[in-house]
């Protein structure tokens, strides 16, 4: 009764009196020291459920009077309430808490960050703190142990897989053949990350011309020769070759040639200096292979037919439009010609496209024509037949044939110098290849035309003769 009692007259002073004036006249720490020592007092004579019940009502008082406490008292109050409940911050849970804010939430102390700013995750640590010389990783690889501080950026591209080579490599190299530029084969192949694998680029190109034209085997040879000390060494393009003469056998299955036009390869790229010397001195007496001993039998031969050593440009021939005009001139001319006699126009077909040049089959429809006007006979029945046989399985565009019929009506007037029949044979000649649907009739009725009109003698009537 006694404690109770007591504890009502230290609660209602504090009531009673401004907080103001008990916190600057020290009477609060005379009160909270006082009812300490009555709680010892009392402690000691409680059970535990009254002395546990007994802090409950203590703090439930004091959330009561931190409701009702103004802005200011109410900061007094929960530190009050907050030494009365043995340091328990409850104040604490009626604040807003303020963001990234490392200030103490059980209000004590003078506000300051906890441990002095060098607390928590994330900080910079306390003013004034040094830290030691980090060691640079060797795992690291933004450190260098050479020259510190150095970061060097690099776009790190993966080998390509032995698997994948080949799938990388073939579109590659036909893409070439099309375009035939070896600076931007260079440039693909600088992108790519061949590994020790690089020297089979050399080896799959050559398997590839192989199986393919003439000018195919002329522009490997140029990209050979292009490749070596910018892309490929002396040594990689040896061993490409070590390796195509072990898969010689092979290749013969889909190309019988391939021992000869090996052999051409070889002495082609010692010529241009993509292969050692001594090369074929490797080899002497060391071959089992007969097709392999053919080859470098081959190559030995075409060396050894040049003196000085010189390139051996003509060695796949010059195809396609590298040819000189006068050459494929020539060339077609030969080949009506050999038609004229053999009447095979099978053979004809094969040997215009072994020339390679579509862009210039004006020529060969020029050159028809001009045989159908300067010859007689049945000449104007076989070209019309080779012509149109051309003309069915697109050997020759329309383009072609109407640029090659022109030509002939612009030259019209010079060869009827040495041909007086030329237009009325160049007449005969569209009418017959418009029946067989060679040519168009609009390039039918441009043909130029000469009518031959003769009077009668004098007294007749001025008629016309026809």
């Amino acid at each position: 009764m006694y404690t109770s009692c007591c504890q009502r007259c230290i609660l209602v002073f504090v009531h009673l009196w401004p907080l103001e004036e008990l916190h600057k006249n020290g009477l609060i720490k005379n009160i909270y020291n006082m009812q300490t020592s009555l709680e010892a007092e009392v402690n000691g004579n409680w059970t535990p459920q009254e002395k546990a019940l007994h802090e409950a009502r203590l703090k439930a008082k004091a959330k009561r009077r931190v409701r009702k406490s103004s802005s200011r008292s109410e900061s007094l109050s929960e530190s009050l309430s907050g030494e009365l409940a043995d340091g328990d911050s409850y104040s604490s849970k009626g604040k807003v808490p303020v963001p990234n804010d490392r200030k103490s939430r059980t209000g004590k102390g003078r506000g300051l960050p906890k441990k002095g700013g060098a607390g928590g995750k994330g900080v910079w640590g306390a003013a004034g703190m040094v830290y030691e010389v980090e060691e640079p990783d060797v795992k690291d690889p933004n450190y260098d142990e050479v020259a510190q501080g150095d970061t060097v950026y690099a776009t790190v591209v993966p080998e390509v897989d032995e698997r994948e080579l080949e799938k990388t490599v073939n579109p590659i190299v036909r893409e070439y053949f099309e375009h035939g530029d070896t600076k931007e084969v260079q440039m693909l192949l600088k992108e790519l990350n061949l590994g020790h694998h690089k020297y089979e680029f050399s080896s799959l190109a050559v398997s590839l011309s192989l199986e393919g034209k003439a000018s195919h085997r002329e522009l490997t040879s140029r990209l050979l020769r292009d490749l070596v000390g910018k892309v490929l060494s002396e040594s990689d393009m040896a061993r490409a070759f070590d390796k195509i003469l072990k898969e010689l056998p092979d290749l013969m299955l889909d190309t019988p040639e391939a021992p000869q036009m090996l052999g051409q390869f070889i002495a082609r790229a010692i010529a241009d200096h993509a292969l050692p010397m001594a090369f074929l001195d490797r080899y002497k007496g060391k071959v089992d292979c007969d097709h392999a001993r053919a080859a470098l039998d081959r190559a030995a031969v075409l060396l050894s037919m040049k003196r000085e050593m010189v390139r051996l440009d003509n060695v796949w021939g010059v195809g396609g439009g590298l040819r000189p005009v006068k050459h494929l001139v020539k060339e077609m001319n030969f080949l009506l010609k050999e038609y004229l006699v053999s009447g095979e126009v099978k053979e004809a077909e094969r040997c215009l496209r072994d020339l390679e040049v579509p862009h210039f089959h004006h020529e060969l429809v020029y050159e028809a024509v001009v045989m159908v006007l300067e010859s007689k006979g049945d000449t104007a029945v076989k070209m019309c037949k080779l012509l149109q046989a051309f003309w069915k399985i697109g050997l020759i565009t329309v383009d072609q044939m109407n640029r090659g019929f022109q030509r002939v009506y612009d030259e019209l007037p010079e060869i009827n110098l040495d041909v007086p029949h030329a237009h009325s044979i160049m007449e005969s000649f569209t009418d017959l290849c418009y029946q067989e649907s060679v040519i168009t009739k609009q390039l039918r009725d441009s043909c130029p035309s000469r009518g031959r009109k003769r009077f009668v003698s004098e007294g007749d009537g001025g008629l016309i003769k026809n």
